[in-house]
């Protein structure tokens, strides 16, 4: 039996699979990338919230020195954050917080996040 009409279809199903492996290479190097900027600001928002809790106990240059030590090191070499530390009477409780940037430099795509982590914690 002869086909007619049809062109040879071979290669097609390896070209395709080329395309879906090169597509979801550049997702995974993309959003690693991204990711990292995200990893970052929920460790800092996680130290924040830790010393938040612990400030009963802590006077405020201890938790400055405890989030410098941690924004030192995961901003190494770049600008890290300052923090803000608030204690306030009524109701007693006390606020932690930055606001800092975050930039990805990557083929077709540069952004510069900003971003602005908060702890608050009744004392």
């Amino acid at each position: 039996m002869v086909s007619i009409g049809r062109g040879s279809r071979r290669g097609a199903g390896g070209l395709g699979c080329l395309f879906s492996l090169v597509l979801f290479a550049g997702a995974l190097y993309y959003g690693t990338n991204i990711g990292q900027v995200y990893l970052r600001y929920y460790q800092i928002l996680d130290v924040m919230r830790t010393q938040a809790r612990l400030a009963p106990s802590l006077q405020d240059e201890v938790i400055y020195r405890r989030l410098n030590g941690q924004a030192d090191s995961l901003f190494a070499g770049a600008t890290k954050p300052h923090f803000k530390i608030t204690r306030s009477d009524q109701p007693l409780r006390i606020i932690i917080e930055t606001e800092y940037t975050d930039q990805v430099d990557l083929p077709l795509f540069k952004h510069t996040f900003i971003l602005r982590p908060r702890a608050e914690e009744l004392l």
